[in-house]
């Protein structure tokens, strides 16, 4: 994090190897959560570059790993091939939350313009600012896009009403003249005025009577 009069969130993790993140996140999923993340363990999966090296700072600026590099409760989430790409974008939107104020939908088109965020945040080379840049992109890429954008859920409409379908036979009344096989049936709430005009009641009531039941 940099903190410049306010939180930011944009991790400053640059990786030289952002091509070769995809092939490290599937192989952490196809094996299980070490004790401790270190080069040892990326050895062991196949990585022996010093390069790959970056990928323990930048697992732990997502939230994988704690400050002693132990994997967290996220990464173990992440473990689970059916919500990995979720578990990920929530990660990428907690740690590149700024880049998203920039591009609701940032895409490999806005590289230029990540980068440029890079180096105005950070005072970056055109050189690190790429890195980061690309380093970002990589796991965009690899991100839930639902969550990147927001789920629907999130913008649920303050006011619902749900028609529901019912025979004839629930809606028949003794006052009923129409035939139909099927109804629709709405609930409507009414805010009644706070007044001691009883005509006032009288007129809304005889409005409502001649709108929804004649």
């Amino acid at each position: 994090m940099h903190l410049t009069g306010g939180i930011m969130a944009l991790l400053n993790q640059q990786t030289q190897i952002s091509t070769q993140i995809p092939a490290i996140l599937e192989k952490l999923k196809a094996g299980q959560a070490p004790d401790k993340f270190n080069r040892e363990f990326l050895r062991d999966l196949g990585f022996k570059s010093s390069n790959h090296i970056a990928m323990i700072p930048l697992l732990r600026g997502l939230g994988f790993l704690t400050a002693d590099n132990v994997p967290t409760e996220r990464y173990r989430s992440f473990l689970d091939k059916t919500k990995s790409s979720k578990v990920l974008a929530e990660a990428v939107k907690e740690a590149y939350g700024d880049i998203f104020v920039l591009r609701t939908k940032p895409t490999k088109q806005d590289q230029d313009l990540i980068q440029g965020k890079y180096k105005s945040t950070y005072n970056l080379s055109d050189v690190s600012a790429e890195r980061a840049a690309k380093t970002f992109l990589a796991l965009l890429e690899l991100s839930d896009p639902d969550v990147l954008s927001g789920t629907p859920s999130e913008n649920k409409p303050i006011i619902e009403i749900e028609p529901i379908a019912k025979t004839q036979d629930s809606l028949d009344t003794p006052h009923s003249k129409k035939k139909s096989s099927v109804g629709l049936n709405y609930s409507i709430e009414i805010h009644l005025p706070a007044t001691k005009d009883v005509e006032v009641y009288n007129a809304i009531f005889k409005s409502l009577k001649e709108h929804l039941v004649d």
